[in-house]
Parts: structure tokens; C-alpha cells; sequence
């Protein structure tokens, strides 16, 4: 057998064991191992699987993912998803579906400093479905708005998908930050933008709610300085270049504790829990990693990504319709895998490609991340639908997908928007690192 159909081979049982329910860090290292060991010798994979493990547990630039995992949990304890929600619906209640907006406004701001889709779900969602509900929103928008507002976790640095994408890329993971926060706010803004058209088109779906003066709004301000510090205060040492990106959220980390002790919520119980929940996203997500590695050995030794991208290159086609292609091969993996294992299945064997038609990679990473968002709330896997149901609970989850529906419209409008400017991704960093 050809290296090229051993690694097809490899790729095809992955996906069977993934469709088993095994979990992908497992699958992925355990395909990567034997893959090796047919391609090479056992010795060689039994190698592999000794030092990689240890190699990307040990490596420095792994430690920004459970620094800005505690940063996140620090600010869920301290419950300034609450101040988020109450400023945002004080300053667009004047919109309709002003609370769905403010909804979507509140995770864009909470996504600055938690980072993971699933946290801002299930935060924002325990805070604003009882507030809507009291306002007689649909449970269709109310859901809808905060499955799709939750993915702006994964889009709005620190987020761990541009973390793990920088990993396996081996780009910046500062440059990523910087790329995410523009693209980031234009998604929000086009979100809260189809809420309104929504409710335009059916009033009874967000009934009008009550009007704030300036002075209300003003004093809602105040909710958001635990919010404004630990956001300024983290990416200000970022990109100003004192701090590296671990030094920085070492930094958040605690910041993010003492934010806690200065809210007076700090106890060794809290304590204990964010550490404990901490440590299970880490080896949930170090574990993928390491899977991943495994596997991405196992390909590089079959050199299939780069005769892909060497085939491709000699194709009479324009790199937009390849990269149009790439972009309908990853929409379709995101109705059916998470954010993070797709990451790091399929970054070994596109980015050859991506830079062999001279695409920016940074770049590319924000559009695959923007195209992961649409996974989030698209069946059958549609992560945040999933947490949302959860938090929901009387809520059917058909009634929820419903409601995320009309956002992959707006998403890929995001996505386009995106595709022909890419300066929006690329300015800021550019700007900043030069």
C-alpha cells in the first residue's frame, strides 16, 4: 500500500472511531500510533508515543491555555457576567429586542475574558433567559440569541481555539488575539442587527420594554470597571510588548483573583472549584493536543499534506474557488465535530495548501474560526444548542435550533465580509507587531 492511501486509510478509520463516540484525543493518538508503526516500525511509533506526551506538556507556549482557562473561571465566580447584562440592557433597550441585543453584546464582552464558547453560554444563558422570559420573549430568540452570542467566545480573544490553532499553525498567538477583535466586534454588530430585523418582521416576538434616561445608563457603568480592568489591564501588557502572551495571562489569572477578593466572594471552596473545573477543560484540551500531534506525525511521515498541496497547485482553477471549497469542507465538519479537534485534524493537512496559494494564514485562521462559530449552533452536533438545552430545560431543542437558524445567515455574512476585506483581520496586528 502507498504512503498516500496508508494515510487515507488513517483518516477514514479516525472518522469511524469518532462516529463510535471515542473520544478524539484517544482516537486520534491511538490511528497516529499504529499509522506510524505500519509506515515506519513499531520501535519508531512506540518512540513517538513516549515523548510526545511529555513533550507538549512541557512546552511553554501550552501554558497560556490553563492560565486563561483560570482567568475565565475567576471572572464567572466574580459574576461580572451580571454587570455585562445589566449595562448592555440599559444602553440598547431603546432597540427592538433590546434584552436579545444586549444578550449578544454582553457575550461579545464576556468572550474577552473567558475565552470558551461553552462557559459563555452557559453564563450569559443562566443570566438573561429568566430576564426575558419576565419580558415575555419567545423562548425561540431568547435561545437562539445566546447559543449564537456564546460562540463569540471562540471569536473575541483570549480564546482557546486561536490558542490551539496558533499551536498547530505555528503562528502568533499574539497576532491571532489582535486579528479576532475586529471581525469579532463586525459579528456581533451584523447579530444584534438580524435580532432587530427579526423582531421587526414579528413584534411578538420581544415585546417593548422599558426606556432608561441617560443617567440610568451612565450608572450602569459602573457595573463593567471588574470588567474594563481585567480586559485593559491583561491586553495592554500583551501588546504593548512588556508581557509575552504567558506572562500576560499569568498576570489575568490573578488579576482575575483579586478582583474576586475585592468583590468579597473569594473562599477556599470557590477557590477549590475553579481549580477543579480549571484542570478538567485543561486535560480535555491538552489531551486533544497531544492525540492530535500523534496524528499529525503520523501524516507528515506519509507526506500527504504537502502532495495535496503540491497537486492542488498544479490545478487550472482560481485559489478563490480552492479556498471556497476548503471553507464548505470545514462548515460541513462543523455540523458533525467540535471546534478544537477540528482544529487540529485538519490544520496539518490544509495550511500547506493555504500557503502554497499564498493565502495569510493568519487570516485564515480568524475565517475557519468564523466558519466554527456556524458549527456551534448548526444540528445534529450544534454544540451551544446542546448547553442552552441544558440551561433550558423546559425547552424543547428542536424550539432552540429554530431559533439559532436564521444567525447562519448572518454568520455568513460575517464569514464574506471577512473574505473581501481582509484588513479586518490583518490590520490591527499588523498595527501592533508590525
Amino acid at each position: 500500500m502507498s504512503l498516500t492511501a496508508t494515510a487515507i486509510v488513517g483518516i477514514f478509520l479516525l472518522i469511524a472511531l469518532l462516529l463510535l463516540g471515542v473520544n478524539i484525543g484517544m482516537a486520534m493518538m491511538a490511528v497516529g500510533f499504529v499509522g506510524y508503526a505500519a509506515v515506519v516500525n513499531v520501535d519508531a511509533a512506540v518512540g513517538l508515543l513516549r515523548t510526545t506526551p511529555a513533550a507538549q506538556a512541557a512546552s511553554y507556549t501550552m501554558t497560556v491555555i490553563p492560565l486563561f482557562i483560570i482567568m475565565g473561571n475567576f471572572a464567572f465566580a466574580a459574576g461580572m457576567s451580571a454587570g455585562l447584562y445589566n449595562a448592555g440592557n440599559k444602553w440598547l433597550s431603546r432597540l427592538p429586542g433590546g434584552l436579545a441585543c444586549a444578550t449578544v453584546a454582553a457575550c461579545a464582552a464576556f468572550g474577552a475574558i473567558c475565552g470558551s464558547t461553552n462557559a459563555t453560554t452557559a453564563t450569559m444563558g443562566t443570566v438573561a433567559i429568566p430576564e426575558m422570559r419576565k419580558y415575555g420573549y419567545s423562548d425561540r430568540l431568547s435561545t437562539g440569541c445566546v447559543s449564537v452570542g456564546g460562540g463569540l467566545g471562540i471569536m473575541i480573544p483570549p480564546s482557546s481555539c486561536m490558542i490551539i490553532y496558533g499551536i498547530a499553525a505555528e503562528q502568533s498567538i499574539g497576532r491571532l488575539f489582535a486579528a479576532g477583535i475586529l471581525p469579532g466586534i463586525v459579528v456581533a454588530v451584523i447579530l444584534i442587527i438580524t435580532i432587530v430585523i427579526q423582531v421587526k418582521l414579528d413584534p411578538s416576538l420581544a415585546p417593548p420594554t422599558g426606556k432608561y434616561s441617560l443617567r440610568e445608563r451612565l450608572a450602569s457603568l459602573k457595573g463593567l470597571a471588574d470588567v474594563f480592568v481585567l480586559f485593559v489591564g491583561v491586553f495592554a501588557l500583551m501588546f504593548s510588548g512588556v508581557f509575552t502572551i504567558n506572562e500576560a495571562a499569568a498576570a489575568g489569572a490573578f488579576l482575575a483573583m483579586m478582583i474576586c477578593l475585592a468583590k468579597r466572594v473569594f473562599n477556599w471552596r470557590m477557590f477549590r472549584q475553579v481549580m477543579f473545573d480549571s484542570i478538567k477543560t485543561t486535560a480535555m484540551t491538552y489531551l486533544i493536543v497531544i492525540g492530535a500531534m500523534v496524528f499529525g506525525n503520523f501524516l507528515a511521515i506519509t507526506r500527504l499534506p504537502m502532495n495535496l498541496a503540491a497537486t492542488i497547485e498544479t490545478l487550472s482553477v482560481s485559489r478563490y474557488l480552492i479556498f471556497a471549497c476548503i471553507i464548505v469542507i470545514y462548515a460541513i465538519l462543523g455540523c458533525f465535530m467540535d471546534a478544537l479537534p477540528m482544529i487540529m485534524l485538519t490544520v496539518p493537512i490544509f495550511l500547506p495548501v493555504i500557503l502554497n496559494l499564498g493565502f495569510d494564514p493568519i487570516w485564515f485562521g480568524v475565517i475557519i474560526i468564523l466558519v466554527m462559530m456556524m458549527g456551534l449552533i448548526t444540528p445534529p452536533v450544534g454544540m451551544n444548542c446542546y448547553v442552552m438545552s441544558g440551561i433550558a430545560k423546559d425547552v424543547p431543542l428542536s424550539t432552540i435550533f429554530r431559533g439559532a437558524i436564521p444567525y447562519t445567515f448572518s454568520l455568513l455574512i460575517g464569514i464574506l465580509i471577512v473574505t473581501l476585506v481582509p484588513g479586518l483581520a490583518t490590520w490591527l496586528p499588523t498595527r501592533i507587531y508590525g
